[in-house]
């Protein structure tokens, strides 16, 4: 993400919201300055573009490593990638990418 989104996204209170059923998701994650949507089967590859964020197109597989929902993304940067889990009521989420690492906790309203 360049430089001025990443100084913007700094300040940003996001909502996530995730619907599931099965391992079917619905994926959510509102802000006042963006918002993404992405759904997927874990299990099943597909293509993904991430429209205002990075404009990225790759192919991602969301996996569950017990209780860790894990997504790995294929494209043009390397490692790149997500992890997710849910401990009481908070939400943890690890975004990586090439060496750089984004860590986020979401508290359940």
């Amino acid at each position: 993400i360049d430089f001025a989104t990443r100084k913007i996204a700094i300040h940003l209170i996001q909502t996530k919201i995730i619907d599931q059923d099965g391992n079917n998701f619905k994926t959510q994650t509102n802000s006042t300055f963006r918002n993404y949507h992405v759904d997927f089967t874990v299990g099943v590859e597909f293509d993904e573009y991430t429209k205002g964020l990075d404009n990225r197109h790759m192919k991602t597989l969301v996996i569950w490593e017990g209780d860790v929902l894990v997504g790995v993304q294929k494209g043009e940067k390397e490692n790149r990638g997500w992890r997710q889990w849910v401990e009481g009521d908070k939400l943890y989420v690890v975004l990586t990418c090439g060496d750089q690492v984004c860590r986020q906790v979401f508290k359940k309203k």
